[in-house]
């Protein structure tokens, strides 16, 4: 454990690892979700896009977490940690989404809340990267009520839906009294 990690506060989800077992029911709710995430993001929505989901997720700088509602286990969202750099960075950056039949119910801030507990503490990263086109309001909300701060703007960043988009850039930062990288 890289630091004492706060009190957790009681909520409706919980994170974990994605597995194999996931594969049916985490497809399905993308396939029915494709509405709520074009033209943002792209997920994996067949076998062979989530085998490679799969296999990202078991390199040592990638974690895919599944947001589960604790009343049914069900897979409400999804938040990736990606390009996990140790050393002195401590850096990753982040991708996320919902399933449509749990958008607006505040499920997603509470997962990303516990996203960046794990990956703070955990993890024992530095600072997180969420990269969001500015036309993306639920989700520039969403980092907003997190605590994200915007740090500017990166023009032509993602190659997203057939052309490069422009996106906004906004970071969370533990702040240690002490680094140890």
């Amino acid at each position: 454990m890289i630091g004492s990690t706060p009190e957790p506060r009681p909520g409706r989800v919980y994170i974990r690892p994605v597995t194999e077992a996931d594969r049916h029911e985490f497809l399905q709710l993308m396939r029915n979700s494709q509405h709520l995430h074009h033209p943002w993001i792209t997920p994996p929505l067949t076998d062979a896009a989530f085998t490679g989901y799969l296999t990202r997720t078991r390199r040592d700088d990638h974690e895919g977490l599944l947001i589960c509602h604790k009343a049914d286990d069900a897979i409400t969202g999804v938040i990736n940690i990606n390009n996990i750099v140790r050393g002195s960075f401590l850096s990753a950056s982040l991708g996320y989404y919902a399933g449509a039949a749990f958008a607006g119910q505040g499920l997603m801030r509470e997962g990303l809340e516990l996203v960046k507990n794990y990956a703070f503490y955990t993890l024992g990263l530095h600072r997180l990267e969420a990269n969001i086109q500015p036309e993306n309001h639920r989700s520039l909300a969403l980092v907003k009520q997190c605590g994200f701060e915007c740090e500017g703007l990166s023009p032509a960043f993602l190659y997203i839906d057939g052309e490069w988009r422009d996106h906004e850039r906004w970071t969370a930062v533990h702040r240690r009294t002490h680094l140890r990288p």
